[in-house]
């Protein structure tokens, strides 16, 4: 395997546009320039806000199929009640990296952008960006902040400009290739920052044999099993580590927990988890996780997939049923020299 790139490298062999980019002399000494701009920034704008509608659910049109969950506001939602759930994963922890005044952060596929919210806020210091293939985020946020349209997993031009940190979440279903991702993350943080993945084997289990053979264990395998014929990653989070060595990655650290669905667990930190975890899918996340994937991937109708999300629902519900998935915080430092 070829060494990691120096900075140095980067910056000479990155495929940016060519520095004398041509003119359309169509347009020069043309007094209806500003006419022109306007048009086409337009054009722009509404190629990102042309929102695609399907079964009743809204998503993004840039980039149109490549994110199989939707992104109206049920949707996001669900996303800032999954934020909660996380910080109670992590006992109120934005993050686990040991990183020190940060000055520029970015949150890969920001979603709502609440993490960058909070995280700008916590960090006043720094240039915080938050990139996603819908601009769903407020805009009433902390000045530290902005959001981007973008697509992580095409090429990136962040390399001449490179970040403190970098911190992605919850990329399970949505990416294909992790390995690619995290190199990209590798050339684009500085010498001694710090990246970081959190992230789900989307699997879960239970300890006790319960899960087995119920509604909730036939929805994720259907689900699952589409999201895995579209290409995407449903398990991401026990194969973060070994893809941060790939990149190149050093002083690279793991912390597994345990989340379990419901509130049957005894321990009150369990309890509270699980509690958020129920919550968060039964705002409509059966069907969000569902509809796309089983509609376009396995030929479902809507009236079929509202059914299957019904009965995993009512299974969830079941205080017999001790269903568990794991959750993963991988961080990693591009090394210094």
């Amino acid at each position: 395997m070829a060494e990691p790139s120096t900075p140095e490298q980067t910056a000479t062999t990155t495929n940016y546009p060519p520095v004398n980019v041509e003119v359309d002399t169509s347009y020069e000494n043309d007094s209806s320039y500003g006419d022109e701009l306007s048009s086409y920034s337009a054009s722009l704008t509404s190629s990102v806000l042309d929102y695609r509608h399907e079964n009743g659910r809204r998503y993004h049109k840039y980039r149109d199929g490549s994110y199989l969950l939707p992104n109206d506001e049920s949707e996001n939602d669900r996303l800032d009640m999954v934020h909660e759930l996380c910080l109670q994963i992590l006992h109120r922890k934005l993050y686990l990296a040991p990183i020190k005044s940060p000055q520029r952060v970015i949150d890969l596929a920001t979603g709502t952008g609440i993490w960058a919210i909070d995280f700008a806020d916590l960090h006043p210091q720094a240039e915080v960006i938050g990139n996603d293939l819908s601009p769903t985020q407020p805009t009433l946020v902390p000045p530290n902040v902005k959001f981007l349209v973008d697509d992580i997993e095409s090429e990136w031009a962040y390399e001449r400009n490179p970040f403190d940190f970098i911190h992605a979440r919850n990329l399970a279903l949505s990416i294909r290739d992790f390995g690619k991702l995290l190199k990209q993350c590798y050339r684009s943080v500085k010498p001694g920052g710090w990246v970081e993945f959190q992230d789900w084997d989307g699997y879960p289990y239970s300890e006790d044999g319960t899960y087995n053979g119920t509604a909730l264990q036939k929805y994720y395998d259907e689900v699952y099993g589409a999201f895995e014929k579209a290409g995407y990653e449903v398990r991401p989070g026990p194969k973060l580590e070994q893809w941060f060595k790939d990149a190149g990655f050093v002083n690279i650290h793991v912390e597994k927990f345990q989340v379990p669905y419901g509130v049957w667990p005894k321990d009150p930190y369990f309890k509270k988890v699980g509690s958020w975890m129920q919550a968060q899918a039964e705002a409509n996340g059966f069907e969000a996780g569902a509809l796309a994937a089983l509609t376009r991937y396995k030929q479902w109708s809507k009236e079929e997939v509202t059914v299957l999300a019904s009965k995993a629902r009512a299974d969830g519900r079941k205080r017999d049923i001790h269903m568990v998935f794991n959750f993963y915080v991988v961080y990693g430092q591009r090394p210094e020299n």
